[in-house]
């Protein structure tokens, strides 16, 4: 990828658009609007809150992400998305019970203005879930165009200059690439097929590719990572990335993995289980969503670890991921896993991890800092797989011929290098000899 020559400024408006409008996005939403009328911190949020250092240590530039790289302001940002429900975001938020009342109550009147469209449902592909609002079409090409004239209204209404759009919507069930996604010109005729392979999350990111919107995937379904939306994205100069948020358990593992892996510290097991009881839950007690979920979390070990390398270290290791619905819980979500380590001589050790977190507040930011950089790449020119936002995902895309990075701090690095690059200023390899010579 070249180095972008320009960087278009963040001018107007900026419409983020959310396929599922359940916890997730309206806590999304109901934050942004309390930052930006003064009643919040946001916390969590990379663009918001972090920082980047410029040049030697020595030099003291560090200045505020969001002062380095032009990023479209809070203010700007106008809401909007599809749901299987009919609820206002306000309703949604209220069901989804993951704000308390007091913040809920501040930005009431503001969330109850943002309705859903109807959204493009097929309970085959989520079956706990029985959708009410949703679109009625012949076939699967006649509903993406229906989005796509979705997505123009919606611009044209709010008189928005750009628009980004955050896969926020429940798991489908487990897919496989198949040969109707391996071209654009297969992928079309088996929508106007309603072949069972194309799921409606890549009519969601077929529609946004189509009109020029940047799209993440922030579920573990396979969506926009087939050739054909990769190929598309490419040639319609549009950026694309995924899949599926990185929040708890999984964000923890991208960090104590690297840790044993630096220390040359063996691996024997690893078991991680999960209790939640919100719609995520709920969808993930079906079988085959849990098997597109299981898929996601089991992926992050082996790719750090490199066990072909390593095989004395991680060479057996035994791997097992559960998730299970207890309502009781809502979307307060206990992530509990056990370690099983081994040291100098082999003597074994365990690490005991309980996260209980809330799952909603740890994707918010990343709803808001995956829709501001892929907004930016978008000015940027910055076409088709974004693997530099892998920080954010659990199963990152990246090019064919690569692997993908897991490594949290790895990430991390690639992401602010690639800031760095984005506005000419030289790479840190934090080699650091030159304060030494």
């Amino acid at each position: 990828m070249r180095r972008p020559v320009s960087v278009a400024p963040p001018k107007g408006k900026l419409g983020v658009l959310t396929p599922g409008m359940g916890a997730v996005s309206t806590t999304f939403m109901a934050g942004v609007e309390l930052v930006r009328r003064g009643h919040a911190v946001p916390v969590g949020s990379l663009t918001q809150l972090g920082t980047i250092r410029l040049g030697k240590r020595t030099d003291g530039r560090t200045p505020q992400i969001k002062d380095f790289v032009q990023l479209a302001k809070l203010d700007d940002i106008v809401f909007g998305g599809w749901d299987v429900f009919s609820d206002d975001a306000y309703q949604a938020a209220a069901k989804a019970g993951v704000l308390e009342a007091k913040d809920l109550a501040k930005a009431e009147k503001f969330l109850k203005g943002i309705k859903p469209m109807k959204a493009v449902f097929d309970q085959s592909y989520v079956k706990n879930l029985h959708g009410t609002h949703v679109k009625k079409g012949k076939t699967k090409f006649e509903l993406a165009e229906q989005l796509r004239e979705d997505i123009r209204n919606f611009k044209k209404k709010n008189k928005l200059d750009r628009l980004v759009m955050v896969w926020c919507g429940s798991t489908e069930v487990f897919l496989k690439a198949e040969d109707v996604h391996k071209s654009l010109a297969s992928f079309e005729k088996g929508m106007k097929a309603n072949h069972p392979a194309i799921a409606p999350s890549m009519l969601y990111a077929y529609a946004a590719i189509s009109e020029g919107v940047p799209f993440a995937n922030g579920a573990p379904n396979l969506t926009v990572d087939i050739p054909a939306l990769e190929e598309y994205a490419k040639a319609k100069n549009v950026a694309i990335g995924g899949k599926d948020f990185k929040t708890g358990q999984t964000l923890l593992k991208t960090v104590l993995a690297p840790a044993f892996k630096a220390r040359m510290l063996g691996l024997n097991g690893w078991f991680s289980t999960n209790i939640l009881g919100n719609r995520d839950g709920e969808v993930l007690d079906d079988p085959g969503s849990f098997k597109t979920k299981e898929e996601s979390k089991l992926g992050a070990l082996e790719y750090i670890l490199q066990p072909a390398l390593y095989p004395d270290l991680y060479g057996k290791i035994h791997h097992k991921v559960r998730i299970n619905y207890y309502p009781p819980r809502g979307d307060n979500k206990e992530g509990w896993d056990n370690i099983d380590i081994f040291g100098w001589l082999g003597y074994p050790m365990q690490i005991k991890v309980d996260f209980l977190c809330r799952d909603s507040i740890l994707a918010a930011p990343i709803v808001l800092d995956l829709a501001l950089f892929f907004d930016l790449a978008q000015r940027a020119g910055m076409r088709g797989i974004q693997e530099w936002l892998s920080f954010y995902f659990k199963s990152p895309m990246c090019a064919k011929e690569l692997y993908p990075e897991h490594d949290l701090f790895i990430q991390l690095m690639k992401l602010k290098n690639t800031l760095r690059w984005m506005m000419g200023e030289d790479l840190i390899t934090h080699l650091g000899s030159e304060y030494y010579d």
